[in-house]
């Protein structure tokens, strides 16, 4: 099987992930103790699990990166708990569900109250951002601003430092979803003005699923969105600072995302980027010489994903096609992003999207291009 659904989840996981996931499931447990030794050893992890990530994304404050399990749960932890006077949410048609569905179906009563108004931002056909229209829909009366940094349909990579710049003139708070480039684009906290940084750990960072997190700047208003044990102060019902982790923590996961974490440091998001560039510049440039196949955009993506149609065919089918007759795995549909689809024209049926990762080999992409070809031929 040829694997090119790596914006689902990267596959095969890197050996030392695996290896790391084993050692903490098969290690005494350190939450039976659930008391000083608890609380050493999971900071331990947790604290070298931190370091890391705050490397990789140049975070100065480590212990500002809470561990959730996984960008949804990061992104209802930010948008849900998120303090603000200020009416407006501002987000893009390149938003995932875990963004969409958290405005509008979890503040609904704020939105039918008129406390919350969000506003949105459109795209042209390849998923990139209207950026004028960007610029005029952060005001003075913008709480929030939500960008997801790559896109997961079309690999469309947004200019998160403008936004967030816009953003911080205004006294906006700036939520940066980057689930999708997280270990595979350069990523600078403080330089792009992110004040809050959702991201998930089975994707780029290759971890294994249910692991995340949420990196919340010093000072944003932000209420928990769950309340338990920690393991520490337990007689405190009211704790002055708020705890944003809470309850038995996934260790086994985190010690994994930390190694997938130094995978990635070790490897260098150069040569991460060198890699996926060429499998992208493979795939683009193959596919657009098919003239059978519709590419979403004009350009080749700058992330890890693209997605096309096929006049007469529906994604579906030629996604079952492409796993039953080349063995080849690829996402079909809508990919959880809407919106986005009314400006790709692909809003009935979705797309077929193909993603890659450092673990894709060339000839696979290749293999791609050439079973699109034969696929293609008889229309």
């Amino acid at each position: 099987m040829i694997y090119l659904n790596h914006a689902a989840t990267t596959w095969p996981k890197p050996q030392q992930v695996l290896d790391a996931a084993a050692r903490a499931l098969t290690e005494l447990p350190a939450s039976q103790y659930r008391g000083a030794a608890y609380r050493e050893d999971t900071q331990e992890t947790g604290k070298l699990c931190r370091g890391n990530l705050a490397r990789l994304f140049q975070i100065g404050e480590p212990e500002r990166i809470f561990f959730t399990g996984g960008s949804t749960q990061a992104l209802n932890m930010a948008i849900l708990g998120f303090c603000s006077t200020r009416k407006r949410i501002v987000y893009t048609a390149g938003e995932h569900n875990a963004v969409l569905r958290t405005i509008y179906d979890g503040l609904r009563e704020e939105i039918a109250a008129g406390r919350i108004l969000p506003v949105e931002v459109g795209c042209d056909g390849g998923g990139y951002v209207d950026m004028e229209a960007m610029e005029q829909a952060i005001d003075e009366d913008t709480g929030l601003v939500i960008v997801n940094h790559s896109s997961n349909v079309t690999g469309a990579v947004q200019d998160i430092r403008q936004i967030g710049r816009w953003a911080r003139e205004k006294g906006a708070c700036f939520l940066a979803d980057v689930s999708q480039s997280a270990g595979a684009l350069p990523i600078a906290v403080e330089d792009m003005c992110i004040d809050m940084l959702a991201f998930t750990g089975h994707k780029g960072l290759y971890g294994i699923q249910g692991t995340g997190g949420l990196y919340v700047r010093k000072g944003i208003p932000l209420r928990p969105l769950l309340y338990g044990g920690t393991g520490r102060d337990s007689r405190t019902l009211v704790p002055e600072e708020p705890f944003y982790e809470v309850g038995t923590m996934n260790m086994p996961g985190i010690a994994a995302l930390n190694a997938g974490v130094e995978y990635v440091l070790d490897m260098g998001l150069e040569k991460i980027a060198a890699h996926e560039n060429g499998l992208m510049k493979i795939l683009y440039e193959g596919l657009r010489e098919n003239r059978k196949v519709v590419l979403c955009g004009e350009k080749q993506p700058e992330g890890t994903a693209m997605s096309f149609t096929v006049p007469g065919l529906s994604p579906g089918d030629i996604g079952y096609i492409l796993a039953g007759t080349y063995g080849i795995q690829v996402r079909t549909g809508l990919h959880c992003a809407p919106l986005i689809h009314r400006y790709l024209g692909t809003e009935k049926e979705g797309t077929v999207r193909v993603s890659v990762s450092l673990m894709t080999k060339t000839e696979e992409a290749e293999a791609l291009v050439r079973a699109m070809e034969e696929l293609t031929a008889g229309l």
